[in-house]
């Protein structure tokens, strides 16, 4: 029953037990990561060296950086192999955040951003028209 509450294998819950008889509610205290971290401190530093770069630097056309191209520059500068969640949670634990940017782009132009969004959003906003029930979205060819 409790493993299955847990969702755990029965074994599990029999080592557990057996654990907590021969040392208490301590010896069911986590003993740290099953594995030891795949780079070190110093690599990690390196790659921040890397990351800082910007992406144009390792031969992409612009500078965002995605997990999958961390995961390419982790493999052609450490000869290691992560898969995508792995970068997610090796740049985490290390106090990087995969959803704000650390920096804006080189490129970014925030007056003709300003522009954009003063000038052409509301006219590109205003152009969408209801769809009305029933009526198809694609546009009929017109005969001659």
């Amino acid at each position: 029953m409790i493993a299955k509450d847990l969702r755990v294998s029965v074994r599990s819950v029999q080592r557990w037990r057996r654990m907590w008889d021969e040392g208490g509610p301590r010896a069911l205290r986590s003993q740290g990561p099953a594995s030891l971290p795949r780079l070190s401190q110093k690599q990690f530093a390196q790659l921040e060296a890397e990351l800082a770069k910007g992406s144009a630097a390792h031969g992409w056309e612009d500078q965002r950086w995605t997990l999958a191209r961390v995961k390419t520059v982790i493999g052609r500068r450490f000869h290691l192999t992560y898969t995508v969640q792995g970068v997610r949670k090796l740049l985490v634990r290390n106090g990087w955040s995969c959803q704000v940017p650390a920096r804006r782009a080189i490129e970014r132009d925030d007056d003709a951003v300003a522009g954009w969004v003063k000038e052409v959003w509301p006219c590109a906003e205003g152009s969408r028209r209801p769809v009305e029930p029933g009526s198809s979205s694609r546009t009929k060819p017109v005969s001659p």
